[in-house]
């Protein structure tokens, strides 16, 4: 009986520490951060899909078409007729896509200056940008019949630039279906037309299509036992994208702390284990703290930090005030917005994600095109000082400050403008780059003060003091205040950079 009970104890254990070791996350300590991203510093993605269609508001129209309440629910109804009659699956077939070009968009993208590309390949809405096996609803069964995905994969890579992926859709699973989930709603004892159900894309409303028993259709609106969508779409559409199209880089919108840790670690564990097969370093991007640090990249999205990081970070931003897909009243951020957001991003050991926003048509408005490609020609004449660059001891000076917070205060962060006053630094090796802010002008002297011994422990020596873009002399001198330099001619009108090379 004592040896039974022995072993049964000693089985007992081998489970618990079995059932342990399925997220235990330092299985995967080994993993770093690769020197090719920390050196890219800049890429651009885009929101495209069905949600593009109408052109009005917002890349949640799928969700708020179902709110009787919502202005999207009053102009669907206005545009295409009752939502019961004429669903968000029903726009599918108008999204085709026919003036697509990969090729055309990638060239774009390199040349604003962009070290990795790619698409949104899932966003909330249960619409996937690829070939998939996972679910009928996808680009080439429907809508464009194309492979999109793997149309940008092939493409990015012939131009020699990294890949990356984006996935939105922990949030697409119809979590009020439910019966626990849904009652918890219930209790809150709005009025049915005012509930939010938060925590799915879709809201729960008996005889919508969200709320549909038809077998189809739940694959679109994620309403399945939680069970087989967290496996078999969850996790099998990040499976099928990584087998297929062995993107660089993965990266998740927020709500995956929705998804339970176990497939999380699951796909920490197939990712990295695929791309030690293939000889790839890549990188997962996460928002919140929804993955550890030791596997993932920091994301904030619309926001930035205020001070320099000693870890690599990233923020995502779209090139607009407003909607992150294409609408008709979107209004295109100067070049010059974005320009200084990257160098303050890069200055304090970030990276930017910049998002474009294509209509459903496969066309880059005109707008949009004009300011990838100013940014493109700052980055050509200046990209020394943000490409394969790493911060320097201070991230910069000056009077402005970014403001705390995250998402909540993208207003603040969009209203921001920096004065003549502002520098950001980056270094190179021996080189440090001085990255003007603020318009200058020319005769005028500039006065850095992290150069004064009493911020620094050894002051260096500076060898040669010169303008990226120019091949006029820089006149400068070294006193107790810091080092002062002379502006003898402005070669841009948005950052002018100054190389100081020390011995």
């Amino acid at each position: 009986m004592k040896l039974f009970i022995t072993i049964l104890l000693s089985l007992m254990s081998c489970i618990a520490s079995a059932q342990e070791n399925k997220t235990n996350w330092e299985t995967l300590s080994d993993y770093k951060v690769p020197e090719w991203f920390q050196d890219a510093k800049f890429g651009i993605y885009f929101h495209w899909g069905v949600y593009s269609v109408p052109e009005f508001q917002t890349e949640w129209y799928p969700r708020y078409l179902y709110f009787p309440w919502s202005d999207v629910h009053k102009h669907h109804e206005k545009t295409y007729g009752p939502v019961s009659k004429f669903g968000y699956h029903d726009l599918i077939p108008l999204f085709k896509a026919e003036k697509f070009n990969a090729k055309e968009w990638v060239s774009l993208f390199k040349k604003a200056g962009a070290r990795f590309v790619g698409p949104v390949a899932e966003h909330h809405d249960g619409f996937s940008m690829w070939d998939s096996k996972c679910t009928p609803w996808n680009a080439v069964n429907m809508g464009p019949k194309k492979d999109i995905v793997g149309e940008i994969a092939r493409e990015v890579r012939n131009q020699d630039l990294k890949f990356i992926t984006t996935f939105h859709h922990a949030r697409n699973f119809q979590r009020y279906s439910d019966p626990d989930i849904l009652k918890a709603e219930l209790a809150k004892k709005l009025p049915a037309e005012r509930r939010r159900f938060y925590r799915s894309h879709f809201p729960y409303y008996p005889g919508t299509h969200p709320a549909s028993n038809d077998p189809k259709l739940q694959y679109l609106y994620g309403n399945m036992p939680a069970e087989k969508w967290n496996r078999e779409i969850w996790f099998g559409k990040l499976k099928e994208v990584i087998d297929k199209y062995e993107p660089d880089i993965i990266w998740f919108d927020s709500w995956l702390d929705e998804i339970p840790e176990q497939y999380r670690y699951e796909f920490c564990d197939y990712y990295l284990r695929k791309s030690k097969e293939r000889n790839k370093e890549v990188v997962i991007v996460r928002k919140q703290n929804d993955l550890p640090l030791s596997v993932s990249v920091e994301n904030l999205e619309n926001s930035r930090k205020s001070n320099l990081h000693p870890v690599v970070w990233e923020t995502d931003e779209t090139v607009s005030y407003g909607s992150w897909s294409y609408t008709t009243d979107l209004k295109i951020k100067p070049s010059k917005h974005l320009i200084h957001e990257l160098i303050d991003i890069v200055s304090k050991n970030g990276v930017l994600l910049l998002n474009v926003s294509p209509r459903a048509s496969g066309e880059i408005p005109a707008d949009q095109q004009k300011v990838l490609l100013e940014i493109g020609e700052w980055l050509k004449q200046n990209g020394e000082a943000i490409y394969n660059t790493r911060p320097w001891y201070t991230y910069g000076e000056g009077p402005t400050k970014e403001p705390e917070g995250s998402l909540k205060n993208r207003k603040l962060f969009d209203s921001l403008e920096y004065t003549s006053l502002d520098y950001r630094f980056t270094r190179k090796g021996n080189t440090v780059y001085v990255l003007t802010m603020g318009e200058l002008n020319v005769g005028s002297n500039i006065l850095l003060k992290s150069l004064v011994s009493k911020q620094m422990a050894e002051v260096p020596k500076i060898q040669r003091v010169t303008i990226l873009g120019s091949t006029k002399t820089v006149n400068w001198k070294m006193d107790r205040n810091g080092l002062i330099l002379n502006v003898p001619e402005i070669p841009n009108k948005v950052s002018i950079v100054y190389k100081v090379e020390f011995q």
